[in-house]
């Protein structure tokens, strides 16, 4: 679970990033899942965005898919949020504490 200043450590390094990923209407399948596993083990910050005809709920579904990939929910904006997990076998973002 994240703490207050570390979830806003977050989202100031995700202010820059771009989308790496999107979910469509399909909503989250093993191969969405395994994308972004793979992704979040090589960058540990992630931003994803919801198509906006999928008619999916953007904290719900980033909720969801947080706890099945055990990932940390940075935040939602919009059609678009915010995944961190700290990669196993080479951590770059050092948490503040």
């Amino acid at each position: 679970m994240l703490k207050g200043k570390q979830r806003a450590y977050l989202k100031s390094l995700a202010n820059n990033l771009e989308v790496m990923s999107h979910i469509g209407k399909e909503g989250i399948t093993d191969s969405v899942k395994a994308s972004i596993e793979e992704a979040l083990e090589k960058r540990e910050i992630l931003k994803i965005r919801i198509l906006e005809n999928s008619g999916l709920d953007t904290k719900d579904t980033a909720n969801t898919l947080a706890q099945e990939i055990n990932a940390e929910f940075v935040q939602a904006i919009g059609f678009t949020f915010t995944l961190y997990k700290k990669s196993k076998n080479n951590p770059k973002i050092k948490l503040p504490k």
